[in-house]
């Protein structure tokens, strides 16, 4: 950073380790894994912090029921429900590092 005024440099340097935290946070929340739930607990759907579904359970005295339409909702609920808790949660963290600073390109 050689020719800059001091004060670019340091702004520079803050810049350089605050993506470097930002990117931690993000490998972070890849691995982890959310939850989400519809039906009192019938139907529970876990998701990764890249928002890929990584589990399904299904309480058997739904798919008894016969009722498919509700079990698609159900499903869809309960995904919707664990992408948002991911979501959340990564916003959270990336304020941590951000100090609630907007950084364009990252949501």
């Amino acid at each position: 950073m050689k020719g800059m005024p001091g004060g670019m440099a340091q702004l520079m340097k803050q810049a350089n380790q605050m993506q470097m935290r930002m990117k931690k946070v993000q490998e972070e929340m890849a691995k982890r894994e959310f939850e989400g739930t519809s039906g009192g607990g019938a139907v529970k759907v876990k998701v990764n912090g890249e928002h890929l579904i990584v589990g399904l359970t299904i309480d058997p005295e739904v798919i008894k029921s016969g009722d498919a339409e509700m079990l698609q909702d159900l499903i869809l609920t309960a995904t919707n429900d664990a992408i948002k808790t991911a979501k959340d949660t990564n916003n959270k963290e990336m304020e941590k590092v951000t100090g609630g600073m907007p950084v364009p390109g990252m949501f």
